[in-house]
């Protein structure tokens, strides 16, 4: 973060600095600068940064403002004054809103500074990790570690940045209405990319309307001089260009797209190439990920760099040299036994878990292949059939085995048998220990298993324990 002294960041946040009268010994903790992190666990509390003491659902920050105090951090934000701790405490109504309020303090000192932001229903954080190096030639660039896409997450990633931040790309995900129009206030984009509207929080928005209303909010808060890169493949997010008071670039596979991809094609490992085509000229690009899906989102960072004025060489080479950079999407380990896991069980809903399924397919070159796949949470009344889909779908690309665990889970099964599955090619299995026992008994050398279930299903833990073993068969 840049430097704030602890009365800039009082009047930033619209708090007060404790207990600081005229005398000179309280004028120099006045002038104290934070030189350190922002944080809000006391555990990544170090020396010159502030500790912001939110409440949380489970524990309250006041309670660790020792501890972050013993750390050395330069202040405290607080909700209220913790006694005998020691350091100086910046006094406000709510610390998360004043964390907000300190982030946009710092885009405000940030003339120079392009900010990026990201939302859809499914490939924020690959698309994010993307941005993250294909700007890199731009100069500093700053992104959010895994899925910082929330309204402490946002902040904190925002207070990464400081003078020579060139780019800041800033993950953005809703849980309702005005999410992402608050997160706007936080950090005002530039530049925003919309990839999808999908079925991920159809139990909280309802409808596809409704999650389309939310995640448009973000082109909505975008400046005359900035840019909308849509998916002019999805049907919902091109009808955005409508709510853009800005310059559209519409990136995808259709005839509606600005800048597209040509000729794709996959490799026997999953991964896509293809001819990347903008306004200013083609040129190839090999990904290094798994799974065809990633094209859509490569094609969203293309719109970002051409916006930014990157050749498209440039862009190709830098899509071509990027890797993954978050646990567990399409996180691929082959084990010395010949075994090869696919642990993408960080998040799942009907879009991602298809497009993992085919990617899947793909990678069988005449290989048993296994989807193990758990519950994807958050759908609401279209659950069961969305799940029983998946499972149908799973007969239909010829995959070998499919392993349904878990009771939310059971209806993936159920599809499966009344697509023609037969002979214990589907299994259900009621959790992650029994998908686990199952799988020790039957894996053999040169199988390829998907791992594949929402983050709360915990699967992510099962496909990191397979990554680690060897087959006994």
């Amino acid at each position: 973060m840049i430097r704030l002294t602890l009365t800039e960041i009082a009047d930033v946040t619209g708090g007060r600095l404790n207990d600081v009268a005229e005398d000179e010994q309280d004028a120099a903790v006045a002038a104290t600068e934070v030189t350190g992190d922002v944080v809000v666990d006391s555990r990544e509390a170090g020396p010159g940064g502030l500790f912001v003491a939110r409440r949380g659902e489970h524990r309250d920050g006041h309670d660790y403002v020792a501890a972050a105090s013993e750390a050395g951090v330069a202040a405290a934000l607080v909700e209220r004054i913790v006694a005998d701790v020691g350091v100086p405490q910046i006094v406000v109504d709510d610390a998360e809103r004043a964390l907000g309020r300190l982030a946009r303090g710092v885009v405000d000192r940030l003339p120079e500074l392009v900010v990026v932001g990201v939302t859809g229903s499914s490939g924020k954080t690959t698309t994010k990790d993307l941005l993250a190096q294909a700007l890199a030639p731009l100069g500093p660039v700053v992104a959010p570690p895994g899925s910082y896409n929330t309204e402490v997450g946002v902040p904190l990633t925002v207070l990464k940045a400081d003078h020579t931040t060139r780019t800041l790309i800033v993950e953005m995900g809703a849980r309702g209405i005005g999410h992402i129009r608050y997160l706007c206030g936080v950090a005002p984009p530039r530049i925003g990319v919309v990839l999808n509207v999908g079925s991920a929080h159809l139990g909280e928005f309802g409808d596809r309307e409704s999650i389309a209303q939310a995640k448009g909010e973000l082109i909505e808060a975008l400046p005359r001089e900035g840019t909308a890169v849509l998916n002019g493949d999805d049907q919902i997010v091109r009808r955005m260009a409508e709510r853009a008071p800005t310059s559209v670039v519409m990136v995808g596979e259709s005839v509606y797209a600005d800048i597209r991809a040509d000729d794709v094609e996959l490799d026997g490992t999953g991964r896509a190439s293809f001819t990347l085509v903008t306004p200013g000229g083609t040129a190839p690009v090999t990904l290094r990920l798994i799974g065809e899906h990633q094209v859509a989102n490569a094609l969203a960072v293309a719109g970002v760099a051409h916006a930014l004025g990157m050749p498209t060489s440039d862009i190709a080479d830098q899509l071509s040299a990027a890797h993954s950079l978050s646990r567990w999407r399409m996180e691929v380990t082959e084990r010395p036994d010949g075994v090869t896991v696919v642990n993408d069980a960080y998040n799942a809903n009907p879009e991602s878990t298809r497009a993992a399924l085919k990617a899947l397919a793909s990678m069988a070159q005449g290989r048993r292949t296994w989807a193990v796949l758990g519950e994807m949470l958050e759908l609401g009344k279209d659950s069961a059939a969305e799940h029983d889909s998946i499972g149908r779908l799973a007969v239909r690309l010829n995959i070998d085995r499919l392993v349904a665990v878990g009771e939310g889970a059971r209806a993936m099964q159920q599809g499966a048998s009344l697509e023609g599955s037969w002979a214990g090619e589907s299994t259900w299995v009621p959790d992650r220990e029994a998908a686990a026992k199952l799988l020790a008994s039957e894996l053999s050398s040169g199988d390829v298993v998907l791992v594949k279930s929402s983050r709360d299903a915990g699967l992510r833990h099962l496909g990191e324990d397979l990554a680690g073993q060897e087959a006994t068969t």
